[in-house]
């Protein structure tokens, strides 16, 4: 599927929201307090399949949220309501998955903001969709590899909660434009964020924010993490004084990296927050499912949510992003290094695939040891020490073969054009 680039996605844009102001105030948006855990249940039944990417079940799920989208009041984007793409055949975790090649989509829909200036701002809301099928892929329960993992809260909560933030913004929309993207592949590294990022439909440089729920269905004792709250300068004031009214138990901290689809949009230098109830001892299993999600509790993480976009879309000046260094240990705490693991270098591996002999970049962490020594995005690491890196695991048996302190060439290739840095490894921590 063709995406507008450049000066032609800015004119989509403009003609999108022209063209949508006339019929959004004639959409009519259903009451969705019914409907948060009738559409967990019916995104994470049997029928399903487990939602893995390329398989029936998850083109079902797919049509799903188009239908609930435009009940919920948004407008199909300039691309429609699905943005397909094709996983990299040689994608790691996707291999691993049986999904390398196969055909999937995001599912878009958009929500013009009523402000004639602000409108050309964009707010992103997102969650993904696809979870592990049959378990064959993902499981932490390996005797149950057949058995369906119906992922209620991995993540068809975070899909239900997006219909309710739908619902409840078309009432009264920002003053910028809200999109809310389903995203595919998440489970085999991002790839459906990664795809809109590098794809995007409406310029990137448009984006003020990007907000990610995932697994938003356990509440329990009121306690809410929200990750990527270093990403903004405004971001801490902005959740106490919202926290204030909704009363969680609200732990907010942390960077914009973390294995889901908020860490593609920080990658592109957009603050994001990541909304979580926590793991549970039902996490990619079998037995993840809808009759334990907490109805009431989502319902609250989703209006906190739509408080937050609100509060966003409506802000006159734009956040402040914060490029936020790793979180560092405590006062006296000992060097953690994951055993086995060997030494820190920070890079954030492109989990998409598609490069040939090295591991394409995605960015690295800030403060790390790639970044001390020049890393960056889309630079294809070919060698660690002397050792080749034509994929994930040589590049984690290159770390293994060294300690915490070691200084070490790093071949790239850069733009096509072969480049020599130098790297002095770390712990995990530093």
């Amino acid at each position: 599927m063709i995406t507008p680039t450049g000066a032609l996605q800015r004119a989509s844009l403009l003609c999108f929201l022209a063209l949508s102001a006339g019929t959004l105030a004639a959409q009519t948006a259903i009451n969705p307090d019914t409907l948060a855990v009738d559409d967990v249940r019916y995104l994470s039944s049997d029928s399903m399949g487990g939602r893995l990417v390329g398989s029936p079940g998850a083109d079902s799920a797919a049509a799903y949220i188009a239908r609930r989208f435009k009940q919920s009041g948004l407008q199909a984007s300039p691309v429609g309501w699905f943005q397909e793409f094709t996983v990299a055949k040689d994608a790691a975790a996707a291999q691993s998955a049986g999904v390398g090649g196969a055909t999937t989509r995001n599912v878009i829909g958009v929500l013009p903001g009523r402000d004639p200036k602000l409108r050309n701002e964009i707010v992103i809301v997102g969650a993904h969709y696809d979870h592990l099928g049959l378990g064959k892929f993902g499981s932490l329960d390996p005797d149950s590899t057949g058995a369906v993992h119906n992922g209620a809260d991995d993540n068809a909560s975070g899909i239900a909660a997006l219909f309710r933030i739908a619902d409840t913004l078309a009432v009264m929309p920002p003053a910028r434009t809200v999109v809310i993207i389903a995203f595919s592949g998440e489970e085999e590294g991002v790839l459906g964020s990664t795809w809109y990022v590098q794809h995007p439909v409406f310029p990137m440089a448009a984006v003020t924010a990007m907000i990610n729920l995932d697994m938003v269905g356990r509440l329990r004792n009121d306690r809410l993490i929200v990750y990527g709250v270093e990403t903004a300068k405004q971001f801490p004031a902005l959740l106490d004084s919202l926290n204030a009214t909704a009363k969680f138990d609200l732990k907010a901290s942390g960077d914009g990296y973390g294995p889901s689809d908020h860490q593609s949009f920080y990658l592109a230098g957009k603050p994001v927050l990541h909304i979580f109830t926590d793991l549970h001892e039902d996490y990619h299993r079998s037995t993840d499912d809808w009759e334990k999600i907490n109805a009431d509790g989502l319902v609250r993480v989703a209006d906190f949510a739509a408080a937050i976009v609100k509060a966003i879309g409506d802000r006159r000046t734009p956040l402040t992003f914060v490029n936020a260094p790793p979180p560092q240990p405590h006062a006296g705490a000992a060097p953690a290094v994951t055993p086995g693991y060997g030494a820190y270098l920070g890079t954030i591996p492109d989990m998409s695939g598609g490069s040939e002999g090295g591991v394409r970049l995605s960015g690295v962490r800030a403060g790390s040891p790639a970044e001390a020594a020049g890393l960056k995005a889309d630079d294809i690491l070919v060698a660690i020490g002397g050792m080749k890196t034509p994929d994930l695991q040589s590049m984690t048996d290159a770390l293994r073969a060294h300690k915490p302190g070691d200084t070490v060439e790093l071949e790239i290739l850069r733009d096509g054009k072969p480049v020599t840095l130098t790297a002095t490894l770390g712990t995990r921590n530093n």
